[in-house]
């Protein structure tokens, strides 16, 4: 028998006669054999005993066919998976952006109880004058509402309610499909890791949704001074763990649509070296550029000094340090925390734009180029919502687009270091 097309890069294959073995024990359970050779590549070696290439050694021996000749089809259901991985990314960034607008337009103290399969959309009047009733109960109202009209007080409660029932969505659509996929055995090994990832981080993500808000219902607002809000702290924790859930779905749904090839290792090469770290230095900057950004929404940073590059009429605040003790005006100060944001904002800015510039100097697929020059112009338009948005006074269209702005520059990020480590794959 012989295989002409066996694989794209070799002709003339021959395929040696398969010897099947079948167990005394069992009609059906069978291992077949094969052994592919090429047909007509025997070369005398030093010893003088000719010597017959198997297509293993031929693709060892060119790193070129290695490259380019694969050697086992790529799996329906990988696809299948790395897609519904992509809707899941997809999901939670738009869960990410509606709770931006949802702390933007001071929704989210609205809703006071927490049920975990959902609280109940009142359907008449009464029902919305209980809720109402209900409402007001508690410090927002007290302190800072007490002048709301039942139809404002609807619009609010609409926006968190949208917000919730979105997370129980993405909570449904993680899941469910695992549960499916994992059944069928579409999973291999470190996915189900991944796979059990996900849904852990699904339920704290929640979870913490909830005991955030709970910070923002405790009657603890008794100062002149004191604004009914949610915990800078666990605000910070919230959004951390969605952008942690993004970026491990983003980086799943690549290694299913985008895999490594299989019978490969991972060699360092030398000009990569430095375009590799600065683009692990990018995510991690992005990261943290966020969670200072989260700081800054939940003391209502942006308000503070509302000017660039200076903050007033200095680089450096006179009022920075004005806590004690000193290290609590990091996470406590307005000031300080505005400042942090703008410095982080800044290195980021400066490693992504390096990122780019270093791209045009290494040896890159024109994917990889592209996705490291996107890097550098996705940050640069970051920067300049930031400071549209500072400039402006926090406009929530503006404020909103600054957040999803951070997780478009995330997923650029991770998408630049799966590209670059594509590279590095090379015959073992």
């Amino acid at each position: 028998m012989w295989i002409t097309q066996g694989c794209r890069c070799i002709q003339s294959l021959k395929v040696a006669p398969s010897k099947l073995l079948r167990s005394n024990t069992s009609i059906h359970s069978h291992l077949a054999s094969r052994k592919l050779i090429t047909s007509a590549r025997t070369i005398k070696n030093n010893t003088g005993f000719n010597k017959c290439f198997t297509l293993r050694d031929l693709i060892k021996s060119n790193g070129i066919i290695a490259r380019f000749c694969s050697t086992s089809p790529k799996p329906k259901q990988s696809k299948a998976v790395g897609y519904w991985l992509l809707g899941c990314s997809g999901m939670v960034f738009t869960a990410v952006v509606l709770g931006g607008v949802t702390r933007l337009t001071e929704s989210g103290l609205s809703m006071v109880t927490w049920k975990l399969l959902g609280e109940k959309l009142p359907r008449s009047e009464e029902e919305w004058q209980t809720e109402f009733e209900t409402y007001k109960q508690y410090p927002e109202y007290k302190y800072k509402n007490m002048n709301i009209t039942i139809s404002e007080f609807k619009r609010i409660w609409y926006m968190e309610y949208a917000h919730r029932t979105w997370g129980r969505a993405i909570g449904a659509a993680v899941f469910l499909p695992a549960a499916w996929f994992w059944a069928r055995g579409y999973l291999d090994r470190a996915m189900k890791v991944r796979v059990g990832a996900y849904c852990v981080l699904v339920a704290a993500q929640g979870l913490m949704g909830w005991y955030m808000v709970k910070s923002g219902l405790e009657d603890r607002f008794q100062g002149p001074s004191d604004v009914p809000r949610v915990s800078q702290y666990r605000l910070a924790a919230h959004l951390s763990l969605a952008f942690i859930l993004y970026s491990a779905l983003v980086a799943g749904s690549l290694r299913m649509l985008r895999p490594f090839p299989s019978g490969y290792t991972i060699k360092r090469i030398k000009a990569l070296k430095s375009l590799t770290a600065l683009a692990h230095t990018v995510k991690a900057m992005v990261f943290f550029t966020a969670v200072s950004g989260a700081f800054v929404a939940g003391l209502d940073a942006g308000l503070v000094y509302n000017s660039f590059p200076k903050m007033g009429d200095e680089w450096i605040p006179s009022d920075i340090l004005s806590l004690r003790p000193r290290a609590r005006n990091v996470t406590e100060n307005p000031t300080t925390v505005q400042f942090d944001h703008r410095v982080l904002g800044t290195g980021t800015l400066l490693a992504a734009s390096a990122a780019g510039l270093l791209a045009a100097r290494r040896p890159l697929s024109p994917a990889a180029r592209r996705v490291a020059l996107a890097v550098a112009a996705a940050a640069w338009l970051q920067v300049g919502l930031g400071i549209t948005t500072l400039l402006t006074y926090v406009p929530t269209p503006v404020a909103a687009s600054h957040q999803a702005g951070s997780l478009v520059l995330l997923t650029l990020a991770v998408w630049l270091t799966h590209e670059i480590k594509l590279l590095k794959y090379i015959p073992k």
